[in-house]
């Protein structure tokens, strides 16, 4: 199976809901399906997209987010999410299904399908971690990042700067929690448990 969370311009995503006559009907779910013997799964998702919704995916950025598992009492699901924001056209429920736009917050308060619920969690996550020296913090922004992490320590005042400049979550080694209070943090974590970084 496979499945995405298709997002649009004002960042939010869209669900559908299984039509009378399926199995777990009313229920919502992000769009996708059950791929054909031999398919490549991002070949897969697009199809299913445009069987389903009408879209075309850019197939290079479709976006792999994760893979899990679900026990129905009928069997196992084997799901692999995607996550796509490069489409053409106007999604609309073309097998007669229900569908509308939820921002993240909303989507907890979905019925989903049972499959579905963990997805929602990981949509919160960055869409791009990077390991950064200072100067490449300096350009993150413009590099299409979500999330900085700086492996050497850096200056507090330099710190300091680059937050009041830059609407990005900073992982920052050797600042205390005071410190950070006091630089203007509006969330601190403690620690940051193992992540694979792109560099």
């Amino acid at each position: 199976m496979v499945a995405a969370a298709v997002w649009d311009a004002t960042g939010k995503i869209l669900i559908a809901q299984r039509p009378a006559g399926k199995h777990l009907a009313g229920g919502w779910e992000f769009p996708g399906g059950k791929l054909e013997p031999g398919e490549r799964r991002v070949a897969g998702l697009a199809r299913e997209l445009r069987e389903e919704l009408g879209i075309e995916v850019a197939l290079a950025r479709a976006r792999p987010l994760m893979r899990l598992r679900h026990r129905y009492p009928y069997g196992e699901v084997l799901l692999d999410m995607f996550v796509v924001r490069d489409y053409s056209g106007v999604p609309s429920g073309l097998d007669g299904q229900a569908v509308r736009w939820c921002s993240l917050a909303e989507l907890a308060e979905v019925e989903l399908l049972p499959a579905d619920r963990p997805i929602v969690a990981a949509l919160w996550l960055p869409e791009c971690l990077t390991a950064a020296t200072w100067e490449r913090a300096l350009a993150a922004r413009t590099a299409g990042v979500d999330f900085v992490v700086l492996p050497e320590p850096v200056a507090a005042a330099d710190l300091a700067a680059y937050c009041a400049a830059e609407y990005l979550p900073v992982y920052a080694r050797g600042v205390t929690l005071e410190e950070a209070w006091a630089l203007g943090a509006t969330g601190v974590c403690s620690h940051l448990p193992p992540i694979g970084l792109t560099e």
